[in-house]
């Protein structure tokens, strides 16, 4: 039987709750080394089989393999490119409201590049040979690079010196990156770009002034970064774009409405498909949603949250689209939660069961709302 092709109106970010099993030996392969890595692939593959398999029976069309074998959502894929490695640190981890994360950080070591055989192609790969239904992947977009390595931490002399050839370099690796998934029979590829977000703080606009940078500039040239790593996909591939104000054991870092991006988001990446945190104050109104342009892109609001266990109700997220249908399309919109629910391996604070009711009820809110998923 064939599978409906993306977008869909129901979707997911992509991260899940790792099984004690992964934990278990993860712990045992990279702190203990006490487990070997084909011992640890086995474990990982079976949890991974698992949880595709939770995410169909859930009604979902477009499945991932939770990360499941990431410690973050972006360092292992940015620590796999060439000329880039994570360091591991006494201290310097990443401030979220109430709490930091490990102090693992990204440093450029040369002239970046994707690597043929970068693991996450096999990785996508495995989700294919074990899913009946779409297999997507997700990925840190290219602004992560830039903003999450530091001035100091820029070991090749040439970016240091011409921002322009560091700009070049990161889409010329997330270009490669995306042919490259592209040839391992990715269609659905997701970046998620969240500094798009988070350029929309006061807070971090005021800090990235205080650097010499241009907050605004900033939003378009990441914007300039997507759209010319992806303009030349082939026809058949979507690429879907996640953005959010931080995830790390239910707590988050931005606040600010999306206006300053929104439109270099909506018209200036070429993106198709947008997962929009969507599920508290901090992420401002609506409005934004009228720069969407008329056609075939789509937007999913995230007003479903991974952060807390509390199951929202179907009618309040009715009301919630038939106030965005003010400013979208209502075809043109989506339901997804408003980010993964373990951005990074520690997981938020929320239940295996809690997970999975969040997940019926994003495929039960697309049949409400649009008759099907």
């Amino acid at each position: 039987m064939a599978v409906a092709k993306p977008p869909y109106h129901a979707d997911v970010v992509g991260s899940f709750l790792r099984p004690s099993a992964v934990h278990a030996a993860r712990r045992a392969h990279f702190t203990d080394k006490t487990l070997s890595a084909e011992a640890l692939k086995e474990i990982e593959d079976a949890a991974i089989r698992d949880v595709i398999r939770m995410q169909e029976e859930a009604g979902l069309k477009a499945v991932t393999d939770g990360e499941f074998r990431r410690a973050w959502w972006h360092f292992d894929f940015m620590g796999m490119l060439d000329g880039l490695e994570i360091e591991h640190r006494a201290a310097g981890g990443i401030q979220f409201h109430g709490v930091a994360t490990k102090a693992d950080v990204p440093v450029i070591t040369g002239k970046l590049g994707f690597p043929a055989d970068h693991p996450m192609l096999e990785h996508f790969k495995f989700v294919a040979a074990n899913s009946t239904v779409t297999p997507k992947i997700s990925i840190p977009g290219p602004s992560a690079i830039h903003f999450r390595i530091a001035q100091d931490d820029i070991g090749h002399a040439a970016y240091r010196d011409d921002a322009e050839e560091y700009f070049a370099d990161i889409t010329a690796t997330y270009k490669a990156a995306v042919s490259a998934f592209y040839d391992a029979g990715c269609r659905y590829l997701q970046m998620d770009d969240i500094f798009f977000a988070y350029l929309c703080d006061p807070k971090i606009r005021a800090e990235r002034q205080a650097k010499g940078e241009d907050p605004d500039w900033l939003i378009s040239r990441y914007a300039k970064m997507m759209h010319d790593a992806i303009v030349d996909r082939p026809d058949d591939m979507l690429i879907g774009m996640h953005m959010c104000r931080g995830n790390f054991k239910s707590t988050w870092v931005a606040d600010g409405a999306y206006d300053p991006a929104a439109d270099a988001v909506f018209n200036q990446t070429d993106v198709d498909i947008y997962f929009m945190e969507y599920d508290s104050e901090r992420a401002g109104g609506l409005e934004p949603l009228r720069l969407l342009p008329k056609g075939k892109k789509r937007v999913l609001p995230g007003f479903i949250t991974t952060k807390t266990a509390e199951l929202e109700d179907l009618d309040d997220l009715k009301r919630k689209f038939e106030a965005a249908a003010q400013f979208a399309d209502i075809d043109q919109l989506g339901i997804a939660p408003q980010c993964g629910f373990a951005s990074t391996e520690e997981g938020n604070s929320i239940t295996m069961d809690d997970q999975r009711r969040k997940l019926d009820l994003v495929v039960k809110t697309a049949e409400a709302i649009w008759g099907g998923v």
